[in-house]
């Protein structure tokens, strides 16, 4: 179901997220999106957004979010979560969960959904 509210872009992302659907990831950004990762480093595009993702999910991961905020001004919003990943490495070995805080732009599109314009999954570490 699509979100109308900001919020619902977080619920859609973890959905998506735990489902390992990289294409309902990436359907949810804007064609010249940018996500971060976590040294700030940003990629543009839903490619390179794509291939963040795959390389993500290879592991499998499972993925908790809670929202913060968020904070609408028109066709615009900002959120906030935190979010928890666990999973494991290629060899099985569990892995240290990892725990972040995020910031996201989010834009209102023509059809009332949103989706992101900016991610950056550690901007509020």
């Amino acid at each position: 179901m699509a979100g109308q509210n900001p919020e619902d872009a977080h619920r859609l992302f973890i959905d998506a997220f735990n489902a390992q659907d990289v294409d309902a990831l990436v359907a949810l950004y804007e064609p010249d999106a940018v996500l971060c990762n976590k040294a700030g480093k940003p990629v543009r595009g839903l490619q390179a957004i794509r291939q963040a993702f795959e390389a993500i999910l290879s592991s499998k991961p499972q993925m908790k979010l809670r929202t913060r905020y968020a904070i609408p001004l028109g066709d615009l919003a900002l959120l906030r979560s935190d979010w928890e990943i666990r999973g494991a490495e290629a060899d099985g070995i569990p892995f240290e969960p990892h725990r972040h805080s995020s910031t996201e732009v989010v834009r209102r599109q023509p059809d009332g959904t949103w989706r992101y314009v900016i991610d950056h999954p550690f901007g509020a570490d």
